[in-house]
């Protein structure tokens, strides 16, 4: 009888164990997806309009992006970074690609997935195409070339 009881009290230790670790690890992915979110939310209202982009005669950025999307989350805080310090000479633009509207553009640049980043020099030919996350210093190289 001691066995069993020294058993469950192990199992019940085990399994509070368990649930501590998992709602740690929840709470700490929520928290990064929310800030991604918003700090994508921030941005689609900073970055200039698609037609205005290409109108004024300078390099472009173009993000395609979904609200749903955690790598394009990820990716939100690096993109406010390079806006920052790029947005005098580069455009950037943000494409929801679950917002109909941007079907031609979709179909225009070949996205494939997201996030997928496009950059277009100032008479608006691809330079370079990403797809997923990349690291910060490869995209800042290539906007510094554009």
């Amino acid at each position: 009888m001691p066995k069993l009881k020294v058993f469950f009290i192990i199992a019940i230790a085990l399994i509070s164990s368990i649930s501590i670790l998992i709602t740690g690890c929840t709470n700490n992915l929520s928290q990064s997806s929310l800030t991604g979110l918003a700090t994508m939310k921030a941005m689609t209202k900073e970055t200039i309009a698609y037609d205005l982009a290409l109108a004024n005669g300078k390099p472009t950025l173009i993000e395609f992006y979904a609200d749903w999307c955690t790598s394009c989350q990820s990716l939100a805080p690096t993109l406010k970074s390079l806006h920052q310090k790029y947005s005098d000479r580069i455009n950037f633009v943000m494409i929801n690609i679950d917002q109909p509207q941007w079907t031609p553009q979709l179909k225009e640049y070949q996205v494939s997935g997201v996030p997928q980043i496009t950059l277009l020099d100032s008479e608006h030919s691809i330079v370079n195409t990403f797809v997923g996350l990349l690291p910060k210093t490869v995209l800042a190289t290539d906007l510094e070339n554009l």
